[in-house]
């Protein structure tokens, strides 16, 4: 039997248990009918990378912008010594996914809470088109990570 990475044993639990959340209201709604849509539609040659480091209670850059209808990926890296989460519910909503990878395999799911970043070297790259304009919070849900520092904003311009 095939052992399957943590990291994405983490990204595949918290995609099940988005199937039964209820989406948000409006745009997002259309967003999760539509978001195959979007990602079959664009064109992945002119995607552009950025990366963002996890650490012990910072991400650097804590401040990420993005401009709608424009292909990215989002490369999470954790130098830190801790497992680190990268949750941002309402901004996984507000972008068409097209999936998520690590160097041993990927998820695809129509959006996203959260992902967690194993320590030492733990890996995941995020590919998504931005929908919906605004400013969204980032912060880490383990312990007290958030209050000691481990959160920012992804605005969608």
């Amino acid at each position: 039997m095939r052992k399957f990475p943590s990291s994405l044993l983490y990204a595949a639990a918290w995609a099940a248990s988005l199937t039964l959340a209820t989406p948000l209201p409006g745009l997002a709604t259309t967003l999760v009918d539509n978001g195959a849509e979007i990602v079959k539609s664009t064109d992945w040659s002119k995607m552009e990378t950025v990366t963002v480091t996890t650490s012990e209670y910072a991400y650097e850059p804590n401040q990420l912008r993005f401009k709608v209808g424009r292909p990215y990926k989002l490369v999470m890296k954790n130098v830190g010594e801790k497992d680190h989460y990268f949750t941002a519910p309402e901004f996984f909503r507000a972008v068409a996914t097209r999936k998520a990878q690590s160097k041993d395999g990927e998820v695809k799911a129509p959006y996203f809470l959260a992902f967690e970043m194993r320590p030492k070297g733990g890996e995941l790259e995020f590919y998504f088109v931005p929908v919906i304009p605004g400013q969204y919070p980032v912060y880490c849900t383990i312990d007290d990570h958030r209050q000691q520092g481990s959160e920012g904003t992804l605005i969608i311009e």
